[in-house]
């Protein structure tokens, strides 16, 4: 616990070093472009290394040990591996340069890295105030969560760099990049009716015929979910089946859309950048509420609730009054870390994560996985 606190504490202080709003010279490097370029390689550097090197944490880390096995035996035998031909194909590549050794971490490290390193580019190119965007990345658990679920987390960061195509219009390279990242984790499809929804101006009536929709979920629970199981075969008959939502995501997206209502006539919805956000973050909280019956809800909700880090600091920088924005920017930080606390002490640990307590292979023996396991 005390590791991921300084962690993070290092980390979000060398944000603050960061300006992603500097114009670049006519020719060279300057000074302000240098001093990005050191706290952002050493803030990544510092992320990078941990999630490289940690051993059997995540609470599905020996899961997916067995697919690299799984994946592993298809280079000599026909094997039936659960995972999607993107994540397939790229691990067998992984195989191929590493001589077929069987190298776990090697996996995981570059899922990492990749992970990373969209995460990245996707703030930095997006948000209008890197410090505060970093902040809540880490602060809400965005960072600690990819060491599980590494497939779900590839593509969460693939649809936040989506984003930057979505608000520029350049729907081909959106689809695109959509479609790719969908031979990695087949549920960031749902990124496209999403985000192609949330981008559009939409008037009081749609808002009623969409919250109308919505509530139909609950109502008529068993078609809906006879359609996403159409879609969707793998979940029938599983113990994702049950179902269940977030509690703490719901409040937060009802707090971010209370929040926005006061900045809505003047800014967002004349401003197609603010008004993709609040409606991402209108349908995440309608998902979360309505659609609880679904299996991981939460899944489908994070494409949508990851833009707060993005939302939420455009939104204070839009208030006018200098000490009214100061108090709203404390009030989000206090919340910031009081979420944190919470994701540290009560959930780090629990075995829907299982990133408590942090080991290295540097120290720590291999996992068992299924496949030595005798029957």
């Amino acid at each position: 616990m005390i590791f991921y606190t300084l962690l993070t504490a290092a980390v979000i202080g060398l944000s603050l070093f960061v300006n992603n709003h500097v114009e670049a010279p006519a020719y060279g490097v300057s000074r302000r472009q240098a001093l990005n370029g050191l706290a952002l390689f050493s803030s990544f550097l510092l992320l990078f290394t941990v999630a490289a090197l940690r051993m059997n944490v995540g609470n599905d880390y020996a899961k997916y040990c067995e697919f690299f096995h799984l994946i592993r035996c298809k280079l000599d035998t026909p094997t039936t591996v659960p995972t999607e031909a993107g994540f397939n194909a790229v691990c067998i590549l992984i195989y191929l340069l590493c001589g077929r050794q069987e190298l776990y971490p090697v996996m995981f490290a570059f899922f990492a890295l990749v992970t990373l390193l969209l995460f990245y580019k996707g703030m930095y190119r997006l948000s209008d105030c890197f410090p505060l965007t970093f902040f809540l990345f880490m602060t809400l658990g965005y960072y600690f969560q990819s060491f599980s679920t590494v497939r779900y987390y590839f593509a969460l960061s693939i649809a936040l760099f989506s984003i930057r195509y979505v608000i520029e219009k350049q729907w081909a390279k959106f689809v695109l990049l959509i479609l790719f990242g969908a031979f990695f984790h087949k549920s960031l499809l749902l990124v496209l009716p999403m985000y192609l929804l949330s981008q559009l101006s939409l008037t009081w009536w749609m808002y009623a015929l969409a919250g109308a929709a919505f509530i139909s979920c609950p109502l008529f629970s068993d078609f809906y979910m006879s359609v996403f199981l159409k879609l969707y075969p793998t979940y029938e008959a599983t113990e994702y089946l049950e179902g269940g939502t977030s509690y703490i995501s719901i409040l937060r997206c009802a707090a971010v859309f209370v929040f926005s209502l006061f900045f809505y006539r003047k800014h967002i919805k004349q401003d197609r950048t603010l008004n993709f956000y609040f409606n991402c973050n209108l349908m995440g909280l309608m998902i979360y509420t309505c659609c609880f019956f679904l299996p991981v809800i939460s899944r489908i909700g994070y494409y949508l609730s990851i833009t707060h880090i993005l939302f939420v600091p455009a939104l204070i920088l839009k208030i006018e009054d200098a000490k009214y924005r100061k108090a709203v920017t404390g009030l989000v930080l206090l919340s910031g870390l009081v979420y944190f606390g919470v994701f540290i002490l009560y959930k780090a640990s629990g075995p829907g994560l299982s990133i408590l307590p942090y080991r290295t292979f540097l120290y720590h023996k291999m996992v068992t996985i299924l496949s030595e396991v005798s029957p």
